[in-house]
């Protein structure tokens, strides 16, 4: 047999063996592109019923639907959120264990000084979610009406004024803190079990200002109850579209919110990243999501994964000097 005729028998052979080839080579490919094949877990640091908890339950049940797989919330509570990030950090890193982050975690960066994980380092950011602003609420019976009154009343009475929060180390405790730095002023902090008690002291004038969330506040500055002075955000809130920022009144350069994002363990595949960051800010767009956040005191606030993890290193940075000037340590 001639070698021509040896070179026509080999030639299937050797189209068999390129499809064979070719098939195992996209498998993985179409492996990524078929992702989630089974249900996602969702990991909220927080106990049931609180805000991060809420937001966590609502984009599990919308983000499921254009994942076509079940999404549990799984709340692991405790140590201001470090329990449920130590956790989800040391999650395999296939793209089926999520973690709901927050200011909280930018906060505890710094505030507990033998975390097991780097909120930077270990974690893949997917995309921000909301914000939620804080308002600077005093009592009416408090002699100011602006927040340049209120400035030079606390420096006039160095100490004399006491602020309400929700506990050491919480967003409500360090947003007075920064802005008692920026102002020059000192004021006393009185930390209570919860922001329920917190807006309590404030409304009795058991302490003459807070930081607030929106939500809790808007009804009783509505009242007269609490006098509105500024939105802690560069922006003014549409719920109170009368209240200027902390910034415009007299602070310039005050920016705290409390916000929320989306994260999975660092390693994720980079195809399944960009699937969950498609999907969660199409989630996001909708119109009924919208009005849920609206109605919530939330603004959605989607962004790239770059720009997330952009944010979350200036948060941390941010966080880590008002802490290390007020002289906070819960550990």
């Amino acid at each position: 047999m001639t070698a021509s005729k040896h070179i026509v028998k080999l030639i299937p052979f050797c189209l068999l063996f390129a499809v064979a080839a070719a098939l195992f080579s996209t498998a993985p490919v179409g492996a990524q592109q078929q992702y989630p094949v089974k249900p996602l877990r969702l990991i909220v640091p927080f106990p049931p019923g609180g805000n991060t908890s809420l937001i966590g339950r609502m984009l599990s049940q919308k983000l499921a639907e254009p994942l076509g797989q079940q999404i549990v919330v799984d709340n692991r509570g405790g140590a201001g959120s470090t329990i449920g990030a130590a956790l989800a950090a040391k999650a395999p890193p296939d793209g089926y264990t999520l973690f709901l982050a927050s200011q909280a975690n930018a906060i505890s960066a710094s505030l507990y000084s033998n975390l097991s994980f780097d909120l930077v380092r270990d974690f893949a950011p997917v995309t921000m979610l909301a914000i939620s602003k804080h308002v600077l609420v005093v009592h009416p019976s408090l002699p100011v009406r602006s927040l340049k009154e209120l400035i030079a009343f606390a420096r006039a009475r160095p100490g004399s004024l006491m602020f309400s929060s929700s506990g050491s180390g919480s967003s409500s405790h360090l947003a007075p803190e920064l802005f008692a730095s920026m102002a020059g002023i000192k004021m006393l902090h009185v930390p209570y079990k919860g922001g329920g008690p917190a807006i309590i002291a404030a409304l009795t004038g058991e302490v003459s200002l807070m930081f607030s969330s929106l939500a809790p506040a808007i009804p009783h500055i509505k009242e007269g109850k609490l006098r509105a002075l500024g939105i802690g955000s560069t922006q003014r809130s549409p719920l109170l579209p009368d209240v200027p920022t902390v910034s415009e009144a007299g602070l310039p350069g005050y920016d705290v919110s409390t916000w929320y994002g989306l994260v999975a363990p660092a390693g994720v595949p980079k195809e399944i990243i960009a699937r969950l960051h498609a999907e969660t800010v199409r989630v996001l767009e909708r119109p009924d999501v919208k009005q849920w956040l609206h109605a919530s005191a939330y603004e959605p606030r989607t962004s790239t994964p770059e720009e997330y993890a952009a944010f979350t290193r200036r948060e941390v940075e941010k966080w880590a000097k008002v802490i290390k000037a007020a002289g906070v340590r819960v550990d």
